[in-house]
């Protein structure tokens, strides 16, 4: 059947087809890089590498770009507080970004587009929009004339007229029409800004995108992706500036993740009830937090708490232990089991399931069901009295395969033991045996204090660092 993905230009689940076979243009909004992110701003990043990771997987080649807002209203207000010029204070949180992006097992975007860096493209889109008259100078700012896009508010379906009706102008604004929105703002004493037909000044927000868009991606793309609260204005305002001048569809299909709430509320730095992901993974391993926003569907709406990290921690560790038992035990394995094949065919239908559910609008929660399943099978697999390397190398790679689309690290928590612990534990084993169980003991307590806890079950002596 192939990718199916729900689009939010049409509400309905549709199956992808690229613009080139084998290649894929995805663009993600990035951020306005004036504070740490919070765990809200990390879904869309941690949500959409997944999708990439995944188009990857099944043989794309994708050329993923998301931007940096590095100049607007809240960045220059923010630098004034602190007493820093604005490209100081960016590049710091750009650092900061890549750091805990890069802690969550985020992948670099292929280019990384900055506002500051594509002003002479800005100022170039909007002359144009200027010429055929989508926009229009104001006392140096420029608007784009909204009712002149016949097709506005499609992608948050919203009729212009219903807008217009909640929407006036106030004392003293200089647009047209209270639904107008700003390309360019014109310069303050002081501020940061730029040259251009209208006066200094600097872009607006919308704009930005639309023009970092086309110029790394094109005229048209295949995935414009980004969260929720995103799809009105910003992007039904990208949609409007660059169809009305390119005459072309600007995305074919628009995927937007669902918000992370606290006590069921919308998390956002406006309301104060954000955490930042720099404070979070002082507190988690950052490859839990990943897990815990992975282990939902993406448009799902997901609650934050410490109770919902401990539970993905403990998910983590439970696949964790079973990888490395896997690969513990590829490492001594005989080659002496039988019913390979059987083995090797239930392995491959939890694949194609979790390819199954991967398939069905990048349903992650129960990818990482099938995932589960894998993990139960390779206990009871681990359980047999003999295991071939065949069965043990599938199971490995197959944990591999799914681990790299989830963006998660197998085994680095969890060190496979050196030489020397290997044989103390073999020791301790044969002091069991030979009823010596003082010697066990010590072992065991040698052992601990290395940080690696031992468990004797029916299958054996299992393992785990802590």
């Amino acid at each position: 059947m192939g990718i199916q993905l729900y689009n939010t230009l049409t509400r309905k689940i549709e199956p992808f087809k690229p613009l080139e076979k084998g290649k894929v243009k995805m663009y993600v909004c990035g951020p306005t890089v004036y504070n740490y992110i919070h765990i809200g701003n990390a879904r869309p990043v941690v949500v959409f590498d997944m999708v990439r990771r995944y188009l990857e997987y099944r043989g794309y080649e994708v050329q993923y770009v998301s931007n940096f807002t590095d100049v607007d209203d809240k960045i220059i207000k923010v630098a004034e507080g602190m007493g820093e010029d604005v490209k100081s204070l960016t590049e710091r949180f750009i650092k900061a970004f890549h750091e805990d992006t890069g802690a969550l097992g985020v992948k670099k975007a292929d280019i990384h587009p900055r506002v500051t860096e594509t002003i002479p493209e800005i100022v170039s889109f909007i002359e144009r929009l200027v010429d055929k008259g989508y926009a229009y100078e104001s006392e140096g700012d420029v608007y784009f004339r909204t009712k002149k896009f016949k097709d506005y508010g499609k992608l948050s379906q919203q009729s212009i007229d219903d807008l217009q009706l909640g929407a006036r102008i106030e004392v003293g604004e200089k647009k047209e029409n209270p639904l107008d929105f700003v390309l360019w703002k014109k310069g303050k004493p002081g501020e940061i800004s730029w040259e251009s037909p209208w006066g200094n000044g600097r872009p607006g927000w919308h704009i930005e995108c639309s023009a970092m868009v086309k110029k790394y991606l094109g005229d048209t793309i295949d995935i414009h992706a980004g969260g929720q609260d995103l799809v009105f204005p910003h992007h039904e305002n990208e949609i409007a500036q660059s169809e009305a001048l390119t005459e072309k569809k600007m995305a074919n299909y628009w995927l937007h993740n669902g918000y992370i709430n606290i006590n069921n509320e919308k998390m956002s730095k406006s309301l104060g009830n954000f955490v930042l992901v720099h404070d979070i993974i002082k507190q988690f391993d950052p490859k839990v937090v990943r897990f815990f926003i992975v282990n939902a569907h993406y448009r799902s709406p997901i609650n934050f708490s410490a109770e919902q990290l401990t539970s993905a921690e403990s998910g983590l560790e439970r696949i964790n232990t079973t990888y490395t038992n896997l690969q513990h035990r590829l490492k001594t394995s005989a080659d002496l089991g039988e019913d390979s094949e059987a083995w090797e065919s239930k392995i491959e239908e939890h694949h194609d399931r979790f390819i199954q559910e991967m398939d069905d609008d990048f349903n992650s929660a129960n990818a990482v069901a099938a995932m589960f399943d894998l993990v139960k099978l390779g206990n009871l697999y681990l359980m047999e009295k003999h295991t071939t390397k065949d069965v043990l190398s599938k199971f490995v790679g197959r944990m591999e395969n799914m681990a790299y689309v989830l963006g998660m690290e197998l085994g680095k928590q969890e060190a496979l033991l050196d030489e020397e612990v290997e044989k103390l534990i073999q020791e301790r084993i044969d002091a069991r045996k030979n009823r010596d169980f003082a010697r066990a003991d010590a072992i065991r307590d040698e052992l601990k204090e290395r940080n690696i806890v031992l468990e004797d079950t029916p299958q054996g002596t299992r393992w785990k660092r802590v």
